[in-house]
């Protein structure tokens, strides 16, 4: 497995998101859901993806999060740093993800996707057990949320584009795009728009269906 970086920046890594996580929700007051938002919008998480010595060695984890505010809301503030002897839930979720990140080489956008900040708090348990219990959790969860739709495999699988399936279909470009990313039950499609979709694939009705 291609990790996303040196296994000599992982513990600083770990440290950082966590330290991060833990000062914005438990100092900060921002909320957990609020600061993933913040995060995965920011540079800081691709570079820190990237293995970015300047991010992952350069900064603490208050740093880190007086930085992610300021590009994301353009607000310079002023925060109290405290001694932490205790490592909080917040703090666990920031150090367990980075692993993941790690582990997977996926985005921080992909897992937060696959793992929304309530989910993890429901994760919290495993933080008594080995990293990698967690990991493998994570790792089925992630693959279960990104699985694709047998609408996704079978355009691939023709090279038709999704707006060129939504031209020859005369089904929206929206609708497909929700489809495929499971926002949308196909199943439940209109049968006419599911016969269009299927003739412009070359397949059945019932091969468009999730079962």
């Amino acid at each position: 497995m291609t990790h996303a970086y040196r296994e000599t920046y992982l513990s600083k890594a770990q440290t950082v998101l966590g330290d991060a996580f833990d000062h914005a929700v438990n100092v900060l007051h921002i909320p957990g859901e609020d600061f993933v938002k913040l995060f995965t919008v920011s540079s800081f998480s691709s570079r820190m993806e990237n293995g970015e010595p300047a991010v992952i060695l350069g900064k603490s984890g208050i740093e880190l999060v007086l930085d992610i505010l300021f590009e994301t809301t353009g607000k310079e503030i002023e925060t109290e740093v405290k001694e932490r002897y205790g490592r909080s839930e917040a703090y666990w979720i920031g150090w367990a993800c980075a692993y993941c990140q790690w582990h997977s080489g996926r985005k921080y956008s992909e897992i937060f996707a696959a793992l929304p900040y309530r989910d993890l708090q429901i994760m919290y348990p495993l933080h008594e057990a080995d990293i990698s219990k967690f990991t493998m959790i994570a790792e089925e969860k992630i693959e279960e949320h990104f699985r694709e739709t047998s609408l996704k495999r079978l355009r691939t699988y023709y090279n038709c584009s999704q707006t060129k399936l939504a031209e020859l279909s005369g089904a929206s470009l929206r609708s497909i795009q929700m489809y495929e990313q499971r926002n949308k039950d196909i199943n439940k499609a209109a049968a006419e728009t599911l016969k269009r979709i299927a003739d412009v694939l070359g397949c059945g009705i019932e091969d468009l269906l999730e079962y």
